[in-house]
């Protein structure tokens, strides 16, 4: 098994390669930093070792486990096995590659959320196929897919929200953009890898109906009958809900070189610069409009608004990305730390929560990658030493109830494991990345074009 982690290392850092590292500031000691993010995932996964072992999330406070559904469908190891390959944890790795290989299956009772388990196990195990070729990790990729499917089945080809993973049986036909929309990357690659085009067929479809709905200004709502195709809520906005379906838009185009997608994302785009964007006296955000009169109806901006600057950077557009994570920044440093949401014409703070989101840092990440301007790992500074003096504890680190009153609560999401840390680390360490090849979903695991 150690042979296959170190070929794994080998492989993944193959596909990460692209042209020289960013120069260095005198301020920010990189290497410095990425060990600090190398001893961090390191802790948080010990934690998780010690006290939640084959479940699927850490409670750090209390000492405990958290899983979704009646079993365990091992969320944090499939989750963070990418990143442990990536930081060189090989022990860790292996370990949590014997826990996927002996205990993960999915011939389960249980209704999941579709989109949850697509990006995170589905991309999980994806990734660390492409990592370590172990094809007992494609042949659990290609079961989770078969068992995904049925979802696809409503009359507009629009997933529903739930599926029974054994039944086949599905639920929930009010759904939102995001969890219609982001599912192509991880069922594109897997139609890839296995050869079945039926995976990329209906993630495609998906996204097709969706898109043919928008309104006539070339926006999407916040809300849709998957079943009827009408729209439930025409709030439109680049939060929750909504945020990850542009990002795939672009993803696609980029990964699988899919001319549709592309254009999908050039008049997505136009329509948001066009309706969303506010230029405010504190700096530029995309706030939230009627998609079909264009009235702005709130002036909300938070954590997972904040991988737009990312994405933008990403295609091309590096004076909205900049402006736009200057404004992230803005918020991040209200009270030290970002909150879930922000009313930005008013500069208060509508959610006060911060569940270890990772997308500020995805955003520099990316900025910085493109820019090599040094202000954004001074950024990432800033961000990395906030959540380690305000959510670290003594088995892991834990999301926030409030960032005013920095009252703790007691989760540590998978995604912390897999994107947030990965991202630091990303950021501050010299791994160049070969955008070109690699494309990350959005739990960051990359997808390596390898057909």
């Amino acid at each position: 098994m150690k042979a296959s982690i170190c070929a794994g290392l080998a492989a993944l850092a193959a596909a990460l390669t692209a042209g020289g590292p960013a120069p260095t500031p005198a301020a920010v000691d990189r290497a410095a930093l990425t060990a600090q993010v190398r001893d961090e995932l390191r802790h948080a996964w010990r934690g998780y070792e010690r006290y939640a072992w084959g479940h699927d999330e850490l409670k750090p406070v209390s000492r405990t486990a958290h899983d979704w559904h009646r079993d365990s469908l091992l969320m944090t190891p499939v989750d963070a096995l990418d990143t442990l390959l990536l930081l060189g944890l090989k022990e860790e790795a292996a370990r949590a590659k014997g826990l996927i290989l002996e205990k993960l299956a999915f011939d389960r009772d249980v209704p999941v959320k579709n989109f949850e388990i697509t990006i995170r196990l589905l991309g999980g195990l994806l990734s660390a196929y492409q990592a370590i070729g172990d094809p007992r990790l494609l042949g659990l990729a290609e079961d989770l897919g078969t068992r995904l499917l049925p979802a696809f089945s409503s009359p507009t080809g629009m997933p529903y929200m739930y599926v029974n993973l054994k039944t086949g049986k599905t639920s929930g036909t009010k759904s939102n953009p995001a969890e219609i929309g982001t599912l192509l990357l991880e069922f594109g690659t897997l139609s890839k890898l296995t050869g079945q085009p039926v995976f990329y067929e209906k993630a495609k479809r998906a996204v097709t109906e969706l898109y043919a709905r928008r309104s006539p200004l070339g926006l999407v709502g916040e809300e849709i009958d998957v079943e009827t195709g009408k729209w439930l809520s025409p709030a439109s906005h680049v939060g929750g809900g909504i945020d990850s379906y542009y990002e795939y838009l672009l993803k696609c185009a980029r990964l699988f070189g899919d001319p549709d997608c592309e254009r999908m994302w050039a008049e997505s785009l136009k329509a948001l610069n066009a309706h969303l964007a506010d230029e405010t006296p504190s700096g530029l955000w995309y706030g939230q409009v009627d998609m079909n009169t264009g009235q702005r109806t709130a002036t909300e901006w938070g954590a997972l608004h904040a991988f737009l600057p990312g994405t933008l950077a990403l295609g091309g557009d590096l004076d909205h990305a900049r402006r736009l994570e200057d404004s992230c920044f803005t918020m991040w440093n209200l009270r030290g730390i970002e909150p879930e949401l922000l009313d930005y014409r008013r500069m208060q703070i509508a959610s006060p929560e911060y569940p270890l989101r990772p997308e500020i840092v995805e955003s520099a990440f990316y900025l910085h990658r493109f820019t090599k301007d040094p202000r954004y790992l001074e950024m990432g500074r800033t961000f990395f030493e906030s959540i380690r003096a305000r959510c670290r504890t003594d088995a892991g680190y834990t999301e926030l109830k409030s960032v005013i009153t920095s009252e703790k609560g007691d989760l540590m999401p998978s995604y912390f494991l897999a994107e947030t840390l990965k991202y630091f680390y990303l950021l501050f360490s010299e791994e160049p990345v070969d955008f070109e090849k690699v494309v990350f979903n959005t739990e960051a695991h990359p997808l390596r074009r390898t057909w």
